[in-house]
């Protein structure tokens, strides 16, 4: 699906009622991809509908009430190895909340495919580095994770490295997911069991700037090794630059490579193939302070951020304050997001309309599935069982 005709999509579905003009984008997307698709069809990778689940929403969304009809992996986040021996250090209450997890899901959907993700955003990258660096501290890295997977019934693990920031880094980088991925069908071998899943997050552009020196992600390593990387196509725009609102996960961005599509273009461009690329999608918004509450769209002047923590709204949130406030709502054709503003207050986020245009975007493209960051900032449910109604092509 070519640029103008997504927006074109997009813009229709803006102006009409959204449950009308559904099956109308469907008929059109089924169009444009059927001749690319009947043939290849039967030999696709299953469809990947995946949520990370931070280990801080437990309280509100206890694995209980998970709605696993709607995804085909969860991943838990986060388990951070020590940064002197680079096992896992667990507790005796973390052993009982994994187990607890894994076994919780799997009850209630034997087909979901429990992972747990490795890091995380808030870990500096020095710990992974220094892991990687040497063939005898990835070996113990390597076998922790696999130990730690069997022990607690995981079905495999996600490497959230955020990020490799050297050339020895990304080289290292490469090697850990040789020596990973052959350690796992070793292991599988061994044991007579179904080799473990190994995925990892990454930067949402196969290249990206480190104080003005670029870097590119290992691809082959990439392709060769990953069952499939999770792109983090969010985050384009937010508290650090408080002088224009921004579509923090826009798809397009007619200014800057600040889009989705550059990033995913980026990826099949180093050699990725779109069956191992999922998308990343967003279940937050991010807020700003107008300057001027007369000027109110994607790119108009700000003078901070707007409500929430340090400019956050989970989209449970976006939407008891588009309530409580009468916000109005709104959506940008060009990024394909929604925002919200009132007075001075602006919150741009995605709603069900923009994640249907990406979910079609990215089956579109060929892409393995969509992710969501993160399970239990949903409105009961409404975003991500939209995403999941709007992949169509199933295997």
């Amino acid at each position: 699906m070519t640029k103008p005709a997504l927006q074109r999509h997009f813009k229709i579905m803006a102006s009409h009622s959204f449950l009308r003009i559904l099956p109308i984008v469907y008929t059109l997307f089924i169009f444009i991809t059927a001749r690319s698709t009947s043939m290849a069809a039967s030999r696709l990778p299953p469809v990947v509908k995946a949520g990370y689940y931070p280990s801080w929403v437990m309280d509100d969304l206890p694995p209980s009430a998970i709605n696993t009809s709607l995804l085909t992996h969860v991943l838990y986040a986060f388990l951070v190895p020590n940064n002197v021996t680079f096992g896992f250090d667990i507790s005796d209450s973390t052993a009982m909340v994994l187990s607890n997890f894994t076994t919780t899901l799997h009850q209630k959907n034997r087909h979901v495919k429990v992972l747990y993700s490795i890091g995380g955003g808030g870990i500096e990258p020095d710990p992974f580095a220094a892991m990687a660096a040497k063939a005898s501290s990835r070996q113990v890295f390597i076998d922790a994770t696999i130990g730690v997977a069997r022990k607690y019934g995981f079905d495999g693990f996600d490497l959230d490295w955020e990020f490799p920031e050297s050339p020895k880094a990304m080289n290292d980088f490469a090697l850990l997911l040789e020596e990973w991925r052959q350690a796992i069908r070793k292991e599988a071998k061994m044991t007579n069991r179904s080799p473990l899943l190994l995925t990892a997050a990454v930067y949402y552009s196969a290249e990206f700037l480190v104080y003005g020196s670029r870097r590119s992600y290992p691809a082959a390593a990439v392709r060769n090794n990953l069952d499939w990387v999770n792109v983090m196509c969010y985050d384009y725009h937010g508290s650090w630059d408080t002088s224009a609102t921004g579509a923090h996960a826009a798809l397009f961005d007619p200014k800057t490579n600040l889009s989705s599509v550059y990033g995913i273009k980026s990826w099949l461009k180093a050699g990725v193939p779109g069956n191992k690329l999922v998308m990343g999608l967003p279940l937050y918004g991010k807020t700003w302070k107008l300057k001027d509450p007369k000027l109110h769209e994607v790119g108009s002047p700000a003078v901070g951020v707007g409500p929430g923590d340090e400019g956050v709204l989970t989209y449970s949130q976006v939407v008891e304050f588009n309530r409580r406030t009468k916000a109005t709502v709104a959506h940008d054709v060009d990024t394909v997001s929604a925002y919200s503003y009132t007075g001075t207050s602006w919150v741009g986020y995605d709603d069900a309309l923009s994640t249907t245009a990406k979910v079609l975007f990215a089956q579109a493209l060929g892409l393995r599935g969509y992710f969501f960051w993160a399970l239990g900032y949903d409105n009961d449910w409404t975003i991500t069982g939209q995403a999941s109604s709007s992949w169509i092509l199933e295997k």
